[in-house]
This record gives structure tokens, C-alpha cells and sequence, in this order.
């Protein structure tokens, strides 16, 4: 997909989300790495062991059938970049441990062309990243290594709540 298109995609669905006619209810993420707004320590980064942070959000509601997490960056050049897709969490699950990803769940290719996560690592600047967790009225039906695209598709209709937590890096 061309880059201009991705982040024109990416930036309606983000909109969709946040929208007042899209609204759900909030979910609590945070991450005992970094506080939210703050830099994110070098481990989680290209420029460290490149591996995940811990997470936890509490607050996911009892109706809830699985939980996703999608890690993106806004900042980048070619538009919305995907770091990390995860679906089908089970939802009971309350925190993801570093450098894990959670038992049974599916992940998708992210924009490094790879499946899993992939850290923050920008080219110059500094940059957003988002780890965005959804509690959904359903397990998805997409298989692993599945797309953004898929996976927003998927997704929609089903947001029963979503939470963030934002870091920072500079490259």
C-alpha cells in the first residue's frame, strides 16, 4: 500500500476511534518501563535489546471477549507506522510481562515487514509511540501475521473500550 494511502487509512480509523459517536469506554494502560508522555528507556528500542515493554490495564469490562494491542508510531515520515499487533488476548488478562507476548494470542506483521514487536526506532525527531489496548464483543477471526489493515477492519464495530499509554524516543 502506498505510504500516503497508509496514513490516510491510518488516520481515519484513529479518528473513528476517538470520535464522540465512536466512543467507548476508558480502559487504564501504563507501563512500570516509562510513565506515560515520558522517554522510553533504550531496552525497548532498535537501539537497545529491542524487546517490549510491560504493560498493564486494568479497567477491561466483564463483557469483554478478547483483547487487542496495537503499538504505532504517527510521526513517521511515510505516515502511521504499526509496531506491534497482537489479537485474541485472553480477557482475563490484566498485564503483558516485558519482553513477552501473551499465551495463545495471534500477532500480526508489522511494518518492519516482521511478525512480533518491533521497538521504536526513528529515523530523526522524536516520536510518539502508542500502546493502544481494545477490549473487544468478540475473538477476531484473522489469522497470524495478518496486516494493519485486516486487523482495523476486524476490529471495527466490536470496540467495547480502548485505553493508551504514550512514550517518547529520539533516535
Amino acid at each position: 500500500m502506498k505510504p500516503f494511502v497508509r496514513f490516510v487509512l491510518g488516520s481515519v480509523f484513529i479518528c473513528a476511534l476517538t470520535s464522540p459517536i465512536f466512543a467507548a469506554d476508558a480502559i487504564s494502560v501504563s507501563s512500570l518501563a516509562f510513565r506515560s508522555g515520558e522517554k522510553i528507556p533504550e531496552q525497548f528500542t532498535c537501539k537497545g535489546a529491542n524487546i517490549s515493554p510491560q504493560l498493564q490495564f486494568p479497567g477491561v469490562p466483564p463483557e469483554a471477549r478478547s483483547i487487542v494491542l496495537i503499538v504505532d508510531d504517527p510521526d513517521a515520515p511515510t505516515g502511521l507506522f504499526t509496531h506491534w499487533l497482537v489479537w485474541n488476548i485472553d480477557p482475563n488478562t490484566r498485564q503483558i510481562a516485558e519482553k513477552t507476548s501473551p499465551f495463545g494470542a495471534a500477532q500480526g506483521t508489522n511494518d518492519f515487514g516482521r511478525v512480533g514487536y518491533g521497538g521504536p526506532c526513528p529515523p530523526s525527531g522524536t516520536h510518539r509511540y502508542f500502546f493502544r489496548i481494545f477490549a473487544l464483543d468478540q475473538k477476531l477471526q484473522l489469522k497470524s501475521g495478518a496486516k494493519r489493515a485486516a486487523l482495523d477492519k476486524a476490529m471495527a464495530g466490536h470496540i467495547l473500550a480502548r485505553g493508551e499509554v504514550m512514550g517518547r524516543f529520539s533516535h
